[in-house]
Order: C-alpha cells, then structure tokens, then sequence
C-alpha cells in the first residue's frame, strides 16, 4: 500500500505531487483546492493490472476529470464512497448528491466532476474488461449511483476494506481478488444496469467459463491437472467449477476426458512410425494410465487406438 500526505511536501509542490500521484497511479483527476490550507492523504494498492483499491482524506476540494485528460489511456471505471454528502456531475448531465455511504461509478471515458466537502472517500479503479465482461450493456450509463442500502453493497464495501486491510501476500492471490472485487461490483450493479441481474449472472458464469476452458486447453497434457487447481487458480470453489459445467450438461471430469480423447486421436492420427507407441501418445494427451485409456478411447470412438494409428498410417502410405 503506498502512503502520501501533503502534510510532508513543501507547500509549492503540493499540488503537483499529488496530481501525478492520483493522475498517473490510481483515478486520472486533477484537484482543486477551496481552502487555502489545503491538506490530502492517500493511500493505493495496486491489486492486479489497473485494478487499484484506495483510500483518501481531504479538506473541502474539487476533483475533476477534464476533457484535456480524457486522452491519457485510461478507460476503466471509477468507483467512490464517500462518508459525507457531496455534489458529483458527469457528461453535461444535472448534478446528483450522494448521501453518505452511497457508491458512485463513473466511467473514465467522460468528464466529470466531484465538488467534495472535507471527506473521507474509499476508492476503487477497475478497468474496462473485467466488468464490461461481466455486465455487457454496462456503457449504456456514463455513470451510477448506487444507494448505501442496495443489495450486494455491504459486500463490497466489506470485502474492499479487507483488501485495503489486508493486502493479498502474491500475485496468485492478488488475482483471485481481483476477479472477486469483479463480480461483486457486477453484482452490485445488476439491479442498475439496463438488461437486468439475469442477463449480467449469465455473462459473470459465460466468462468464468470461458476462462477455465482456456485454462484446461492450456494445461490439457498435464496429467496432475484436476479441478482443484482450476478452482485455486481461479480463486472459487471446486463445487463453483463443477456448477459451471453442469450448466452446460456435463461434469468437469466428462468435459476433460473429451478433450484429451480428442486430443489423442488428432496425436494417433498424426503419428509418424517411430513415435507411433500407444502409451507415448497417450501420455501426451494426459492420461496417466494406459488401461484406462484404451477403455475410453474404444467407447468414445469403437474402435482402438492401434487401429486408429493402423489407418492413419495407411492413408498416408507408411
């Protein structure tokens, strides 16, 4: 978690300091001091990628993003709660006042503007793959206000201060966080965002096991490969994983087994004389134990993988 305060920089580099700060590492605004003794404490953690989880404390200021900054890459979301009423504008629409606890999201591709009294605010910075993934229609608002009191929000509010709290100890475990603060937000903003929580539930199950397949396609010749390191790796449950599956009328083992079968029979049917054994190429595909291979193989297909190799070779004229 990195700290600044402007209480430990000289007076004319203040502002400078914690623009590049806020600009550059954590929501991409620029601030206006309404006092003239003028105080900001910071705190970021970058989670994964350009998800940053923050905390800060101002006296009276206004926080902008202008349109001069619009063209500085950034094009995620910017997601604020803060402990006391204030006033928020974005995208030439009418000004809204959040109550205390309220969460807003605003998107980096607009303008807008925060007009804060002395606050304390936690923040959070996603970028736009993770949600639009999770809530396709998520673009149809420049920004939302969700009320303190919506469901899912004492969720995320908790589960953002553990992070802040605690901080994940590795890359593995800053990733399955990542991918939790994710879909809770989309959660959060299913009741909001047009489409509906059905159709956003669908797209956060449709990613996650989009993603799992990659994964298993990646690590399909590992014979260690089993659902509780896809479930670690994903930072859900086994029973999360196998519920994915059964969605789509198979069990995780079933969807495995089919791929390494098909991945065998494209090897047999590929397979040059001298590296034509059955237990190689099955190894390859991995399986762990020959028996059982054949078994499948000949069930799935009703033919052997000898007779597959057998013909493969005569087609080609070996």
């Amino acid at each position: 978690m990195q700290r600044i305060s402007s209480s430990d920089l000289p007076r004319q580099k203040k502002l400078a300091f914690i623009h590049e700060f806020v600009s550059q590492r954590v929501a991409g605004r620029r601030f206006k001091p309404l006092d003239d003794d003028f105080r900001i404490d910071l705190a970021a953690l970058t989670l994964h990628g350009q998800t940053v989880v923050g905390a800060a404390r101002y006296t009276p200021i206004v926080g902008m993003r202008s349109h001069d900054l619009l063209s500085d890459g950034r094009e995620g979301y910017l997601l604020t709660i803060h402990d006391a009423t204030h006033e928020f504008s974005a995208a030439g629409k009418p000004t809204i006042k959040p109550e205390p606890g309220d969460l807003t999201l605003v998107s980096d591709a607009i303008d807008s503007e925060f007009r804060l009294p002395a606050t304390e605010v936690k923040v959070v910075a996603v970028a736009w793959p993770g949600l639009a993934n999770r809530i396709p229609r998520i673009d149809m608002s420049p920004f939302y206000h969700i009320p303190r009191d919506a469901p899912g929000m004492a969720l995320f509010t908790a589960y953002s201060d553990l992070l802040r709290q605690y901080p994940p100890e590795n890359e593995a475990l800053a990733q399955a966080a990542n991918n939790h603060l994710n879909e809770l937000i989309a959660l959060v903003l299913g009741g909001f965002v047009k489409g509906g929580t059905d159709r956003n539930e669908h797209s956060i199950r449709a990613a996650r096991l989009e993603l799992v397949k990659k994964e298993i396609e990646a690590r399909l010749r590992d014979p260690d490969l089993n659902i509780g390191a896809i479930a670690r790796s994903h930072g859900v449950t086994p029973r999360y994983i196998q519920r994915l599956f059964e969605a789509e009328g198979v069990t995780y083992s079933e969807y495995l087994l089919e791929r390494r079968l098909e991945l065998a029979l494209d090897l047999l049917r590929q397979a040059e004389p001298r590296d034509s054994r059955i237990s190689a190429i099955a190894y390859e595909a991995g399986f762990c134990d020959l028996s059982h291979f054949n078994r499948c193989f000949r069930r799935r297909y009703g033919t052997t993988p000898s007779e597959i190799r057998a013909d493969a070779m005569r087609r080609r004229g070996l």
